[in-house]
């Protein structure tokens, strides 16, 4: 990618697309094209069209989803599916149609079977059955990955996907009803040390484990993969190592400065017992994060805990 490139981040107001955003502009890039969802409507098929005719990109984040917990997967899972396969096919059909040159497709971890050894694979995707709590949005990313490799197939696209493991960081979102579980727990520990309250209730056994990867680490592996990564299938981003939900809830008690206890609530779900990358082949193209959890937690901590 050179400087002047045209370059279209999709969904540049989310976790993600603003992590791709801040990475571009760090290194340089300003001919970068963004559009709220108020401008454009991804799932509105002529608008895409419209937008590629006219912009002409040269190169496609494509990190516009409609995302959320387990409660909001679980409740909507219409949406999930519908949205977000709606929005992979109009960005992946009209960046082919208007010759983008290369494009990255986002997902996430969830796409692994329920049951997948640890670690996750590449390979393991489509070996067995998905959580059933997601499974909509899984689906639908499992359908933007082979979009990719389909369009590659018959038609020569660069088009090329990875799939980031948990994600941390600016930009986040903070409502218990359906944000994901790291957030959730900064916005719960500030909120019972703000209230003086005596405990906090994390929801589950807090035996599940769990990896996470700020989102900076993650645009930096975007924007690296962008230029040197060209095959089929897909990438795994993340770090490699796991930490369990009780441990984690400890963390974030201990860099809030919550005093109180942790009152686990068993009849909620746990979800997938473990979710753990396997970053092998993500090393192998000589990248590896730089953002270890501690530190990262504190960062975002102390940025957000004014706004909390």
């Amino acid at each position: 990618m050179n400087k002047d490139a045209k370059i279209y981040v999709a969904g540049h107001r989310g976790m993600v697309g603003s992590a791709i955003v801040r990475r571009l502009q760090k290194d340089g890039f300003t001919n970068i094209v963004t559009r709220t969802s108020n401008e454009l409507d991804l799932r509105n098929q002529q608008a895409v069209a419209d937008f590629f005719a006219t912009e002409k990109p040269q190169f496609v984040f494509l990190a516009a989803a409609k995302v959320g917990g387990i409660v909001a997967n679980n409740t909507y899972r219409a949406d999930f599916i519908y949205e977000n396969m709606m929005i992979q096919s109009n960005v992946i059909h009209h960046a082919y149609l208007n010759k983008v040159e290369k494009l990255m497709f986002l997902g996430s971890s969830c796409i692994y079977p329920k049951l997948a050894p640890q670690p996750l694979k590449e390979e393991y995707l489509l070996t067995g059955l998905l959580e059933p709590t997601n499974e909509p949005y899984a689906i639908a990313k499992i359908a933007g990955i082979k979009m990719c490799d389909a369009y590659r197939s018959q038609y020569g696209c660069n088009f090329i996907s990875v799939m980031p493991t948990n994600l941390y960081g600016p930009n986040d979102n903070y409502d218990l009803n359906n944000s994901h579980v790291l957030p959730a727990l900064i916005r719960k520990f500030h909120t019972a040390k703000k209230e003086n309250k005596t405990e906090v209730e994390i929801w589950g056994t807090g035996s599940p484990l769990r990896e996470f990867l700020h989102a900076d680490d993650l645009a930096d592996a975007c924007f690296y993969l962008m230029q040197n990564y060209i095959e089929p299938g897909l990438v795994n981003i993340g770090v490699g190592e796991d930490i369990s939900i009780k441990d984690l809830a400890l963390l974030v008690k201990k860099t809030v400065g919550f005093s109180g206890e942790l009152k686990f609530d068993t009849t909620k779900p746990d979800g997938t017992p473990r979710k753990l990358m396997d970053v092998s082949k993500l090393h192998s193209f000589g990248w590896k994060h730089k953002i270890n959890l501690p530190e990262g937690i504190a960062a975002v901590y102390a940025e957000v805990k004014d706004k909390l």
